[in-house]
């Protein structure tokens, strides 16, 4: 799988809003996960976003989208020719686990790195995983550091980038749970 992060913290970048006023907080109460309208539409994001909220996962998401992207480019998609006719794209604003300290950038970066490494060995194609590290504002004013993960997948037709797209949020699940909580701070 093709994956690669940033940073984008400057004063006028978009902010992670962990405190907005429909957050289902998926930590807490797991079966209100069908109350986030995407889910119904976007198939693999529920599992996708009800294993990143599990109390041993080391992040938790605030919000998600999905849409139908009006252009991308198959090549960073690892992407044969012919097979980029559908797209499918999708968004996961991911913020630290209680315990874990994203209040600085080095932290942050390591996870990222080491997240996107786990990513790229993921023999999957027609998809994609941008990791965009932001600021965040959480409940009560408090500020840390959060991921988007923008996923974008293409197919040949439009049931295979709905495919490619599932299979993206499904690896992105694995591999941040796959992150050992110690394998944060190094």
């Amino acid at each position: 799988m093709e994956a690669d992060w940033e940073f984008e913290i400057d004063p006028q970048a978009p902010i992670i809003d962990a405190a907005w006023q429909g957050l289902v907080d998926l930590r807490q109460h797991p079966a209100r996960i069908h109350e986030i309208d995407e889910t119904a539409l976007t198939p693999g994001l529920a599992g996708a976003l009800l294993r990143l909220n599990r109390p041993a996962s080391p992040v938790w998401t605030a919000k998600c989208d999905a849409w139908v992207p009006e252009a991308m480019d198959p090549v960073e998609l690892d992407t044969p020719a012919g097979e980029a006719a559908y797209a499918q794209a999708c968004y996961l604003d991911l913020l630290p686990s209680e315990g874990i300290d994203w209040s600085g950038p080095a932290t942050v970066e390591v996870f990222c790195r080491r997240l996107t490494a786990a990513l790229q060995t993921i023999p999957a194609r027609n998809c994609r995983t941008d990791l965009v590290v932001r600021r965040a504002i959480l409940h009560g004013g408090q500020e840390t550091l959060g991921i988007t993960a923008y996923l974008t997948a293409c197919g040949a037709t439009e049931e295979g980038a709905v495919a490619a797209l599932a299979a993206a949020l499904a690896a992105l699940a694995d591999s941040c749970c796959g992150l050992q909580l110690g394998e944060q701070s190094a």
